[in-house]
């Protein structure tokens, strides 16, 4: 279970289709391989994929025509933005166009006094929040890498300051959707709640561009806190840092990130954003609020941490400081990759209840330390979730089945503890199986509405379950 999913043939492009979108999109279209390759990779370990074709959208608009020509014509369409995902979520493994959304990247509104922005699919986050900086506002969803927002609604992707703030399905407000039969929709409006009808914004949400292409979305925004302090603490035991987030959660600390790296993810943070950390399991904790406030946090936190075996705190309390903490923490999957010269990564993620996090991660970690692949832990233990980061030799087949063995016990060892196959990284090609093991009969339910809206199933074929069964 969870490997990559066998595709049927791929189909050529009907004739006369590439004139069409010639006509249509002009220098936008694209069918070059250098730009056809760009769109057909993947993160993490899956074969690459390419799209025929690639057009770059600049606006709804462009998207209903694109839309409208694919379906005529029968060929698949796969939403692509920043090409970060890590499930091979974006890959057209069944040919077709790739829409690249990223020039659609405009910041449309934003409503400082309700808290909310509207921006088109394509802004990154760190370009939303440095537009937002000024204004006193900032969107907390900070997946690692610097990822497209519509990318993000697609994935349901979630990040470090998940705990407090949690992720795209709650910072979400109202999606402008291009669906398969070329209709442009709105999921809602921008009042906070509402009652009306279906919740369509959830429905896309997480949909993986199965549903719809995501073309503007409405965020929720949040006042940059008075204080912001950031902790680094090591721990001789794996157990006593989980405890400590446990407890610190229990006793109702209200912590903004709190992140946990193992001692050989310590290792590889430091090698590769040349840092001095002990190579020991870690925490990375950050506190918001008023200055008094987070000074209460910090100590409630301290005199847990002291009890778990935790070491004195170091500090990173200047901007450029813990700008420089957070980014390596950004660029744990690369540094733990980088392990090994020339390896490919697989990443794989799990959540559980928080009261089962520090079994689940434990013995992830027994199996590690008897694989003969290297693999790290880190994650948002916050909300139970964390990663499994393996360096693997991709021309030893050995050890991707070494892997798969490993990931498979992870993952049922977290659906054991009626935990999920997947925090934030999603199904994508990867972890089809798992979802039906995890949901059973409510993956059906999921096809009857991709029937209903897709009946081609022209949108992002492939993904999340096999359309036919």
């Amino acid at each position: 279970m969870g490997a990559s999913p066998p595709q049927p043939p791929r189909k050529p492009l009907p004739e006369g289709f590439l004139d069409s979108l010639h006509s249509a999109f002009g220098e936008r279209l694209a069918t070059g391989e250098a730009i056809r390759s760009q769109h057909g990779q993947s993160e993490a370990h899956f074969e690459p994929a390419l799209p025929d074709a690639v057009v770059f959208a600049r606006s709804t608009e462009d998207v209903v025509e694109l839309v409208r020509l694919c379906v005529a014509a029968g060929v698949p369409i796969v939403a692509y933005g920043a090409g970060t995902s890590i499930e091979g979520n974006a890959l057209p493994v069944r040919g077709g166009v790739t829409v690249d959304l990223s020039q659609m990247d405009a910041i449309l509104a934003v409503n400082a006094e309700d808290f909310d922005c509207t921006v088109q699919a394509g802004v990154r986050r760190e370009q939303l929040n440095e537009h937002l900086r000024d204004q006193g506002l900032f969107f907390p969803i900070d997946p690692g890498a610097n990822a497209t927002i519509g990318g993000m609604a697609a994935t349901r992707a979630s990040g470090t300051n998940a705990v407090r703030y949690g992720t795209m399905r709650e910072a979400i407000l109202s999606l402008r959707v291009v669906t398969p039969d070329g209709r442009d929709i709105r999921t809602s409006r921008r009042a906070r709640k509402s009652a009306a009808g279906y919740d369509l914004t959830r429905l896309m949400i997480g949909s993986e561009g199965t549903l719809g292409i995501i073309t503007e979305v409405t965020l929720r925004l949040h006042a940059i806190p008075e204080a912001i302090s950031s902790a680094v603490c090591s721990f001789e035991t794996l157990e006593g840092a989980v405890d400590t987030v446990v407890q610190s959660i229990q006793l109702g600390v209200p912590l903004a990130r709190v992140e946990i790296l193992d001692d050989l993810q310590m290792k590889a943070v430091n090698r590769w954003s040349k840092l001095d950390y002990p190579e020991l399991t870690t925490l990375f904790f950050e506190f918001h609020g008023s200055s008094r406030y987070v000074e209460e946090q910090v100590e409630t936190v301290r005199e847990i941490a002291d009890m778990n075996g935790g070491s004195a705190f170091r500090w990173s309390n200047l901007p450029e400081e813990r700008s420089k903490l957070w980014k390596a923490r950004h660029e744990a999957y690369y540094a733990a990759v980088n392990l090994r010269p020339g390896a490919v990564g697989w990443a794989t993620d799990v959540c559980v209840p928080i009261s089962r996090l520090a079994e689940c991660i434990t013995e992830t970690k027994r199996d590690l330390e008897g694989s003969s692949v290297p693999g790290t832990i880190l994650g948002h233990v916050g909300d139970g979730n964390f990663h499994v980061v393996f360096s693997m030799d991709p021309d030893a087949p050995a050890e991707m089945e070494e892997v798969e063995a490993i990931n498979a016990r992870l993952v049922e060892r977290a659906l054991a503890m009626d935990g999920t196959c997947t925090g934030e990284h999603g199904i994508g090609l990867g972890k089809q199986d798992w979802l039906v093991a995890e949901l059973g009969e409510a993956v059906e339910m999921m096809r009857l509405i991709k029937r209903a809206l897709d009946p081609q199933d022209l949108f992002n074929p492939g993904k999340i379950f096999a359309f036919s069964e």
